[in-house]
């Protein structure tokens, strides 16, 4: 069951919270994850393109293929740092 996904990478728990509310309160996610973002994929907007399970670590993978869909998840603390989730598809 592949999944798409877009994410925000921060180093701090605190700003991943900071940058959920922005979102909530209508920021737009790619702005933010091209301006804040610590991953590569901020250049696409925090877009992570089509994955399947097993191809991100565990904690990331169990919010991707168990979370709602088109919703800012997290803050999901990994060895990289803190990710908001947003899974755009799974099929």
């Amino acid at each position: 069951m592949p999944a798409t996904a877009r994410h925000i990478l921060v180093e701090t728990e605190a700003l991943c919270l900071q940058l959920k509310t922005e979102i909530e309160a209508g920021a737009d996610f790619a702005e933010i994850a091209k301006h804040k973002s610590s991953c590569p994929s901020r250049l696409q907007g925090g877009d992570l393109g089509a994955f399947r399970p097993g191809q991100m670590v565990k904690e990331f993978d169990e919010v991707v293929f168990s979370g709602e869909l088109n919703k800012v998840l997290g803050p999901v603390k990994t060895q990289f740092g803190y990710h908001l989730i947003e899974v755009t598809n799974r099929w």
